[in-house]
């Protein structure tokens, strides 16, 4: 079941916990992963952040390593390479994937093929968005493969697997369909009408999706949780631990 706490997280003190991490992302080009990839050249919690993409993402940092690759091929492309955070944001839609088949082995295929890559460069904590509604059982075929995607990553092995889990997604896209925009514009409206068991439904920002999955990283769990909106509320409020808030 999606787990949405109401409490405030506990974040977890220790001086390993202290030390600037290397972070690992895969979707950096997206609504969600640029977003992402802001927050985390944003905090000192990461003295390296490797962002892979199929095309340079034309960003200069400092901390900043992109890594153009063939994810076909990551295995052998990425050998070698140790993490200590990994952050999925890769997703397509069926109508640019143009097929169902197409669809899957970006959204399952290629997901579970970075965790693997992710697992073998020894990340202890893997933060992946799925959708609210995610259910391997679903007749919906959206919801069954993004939920037989959850059901296949526990078996590879994390200390920590976080599965942030929004409805839709509210931001400003590259490729702004005319739907993306009446989400803007009517799904805050639309939201007051969700309460109750609804409210997981509700539109969400991707910014708020953004700093949540960063937040999962400052709560210093162990195993496996599903985080539906208010849990992503909570978690993107989780500030960086004091040493690193002045970085």
């Amino acid at each position: 079941m999606p787990f949405a706490c109401r409490a405030v997280f506990p974040v977890v003190s220790s001086a390993a916990m202290a030390t600037p991490k290397i972070a690992l992302l895969a979707g950096a080009s997206g609504l969600v992963g640029s977003l992402l990839l802001d927050e985390l050249l944003a905090t000192p919690e990461y003295s390296r952040v490797y962002a892979l993409s199929r095309r340079p993402l034309h960003r200069e940092h400092p901390r900043l390593a992109n890594r153009v690759v063939r994810f076909e091929q990551l295995a052998v492309e990425l050998k070698g390479l140790a993490a200590d955070d990994a952050f999925c944001c890769l997703g397509t839609t069926i109508a640019k994937a143009g097929s169902q088949t197409e669809f899957r082995r970006v959204d399952v295929d290629l997901v579970l093929a970075f965790a693997r890559v992710a697992h073998a460069a020894k990340v202890a904590r893997f933060v992946v968005v799925t959708s609210v509604g995610a259910d391997a059982a679903a007749k919906n075929f959206y919801l069954r493969t993004k939920g037989e995607l959850e059901a296949a990553l526990p078996a590879i092995g994390f200390q920590s697997l976080d599965i942030i889990q929004p409805g839709p997604l509210i931001g400003w896209r590259r490729e702004m369909r005319p739907k993306d925009l009446a989400l803007s514009v009517f799904m805050p409206i639309g939201n007051l009408a969700l309460i109750g068991k609804r409210e997981v439904y509700r539109g969400i920002a991707a910014k708020t999706v953004a700093r949540a999955m960063l937040g999962a990283t400052r709560t210093g769990r162990r195993g496996t949780y599903r985080y539906t909106y208010q849990g992503i509320q909570q978690l993107a409020q989780i500030p960086p631990k004091p040493e690193f808030r002045n970085g």
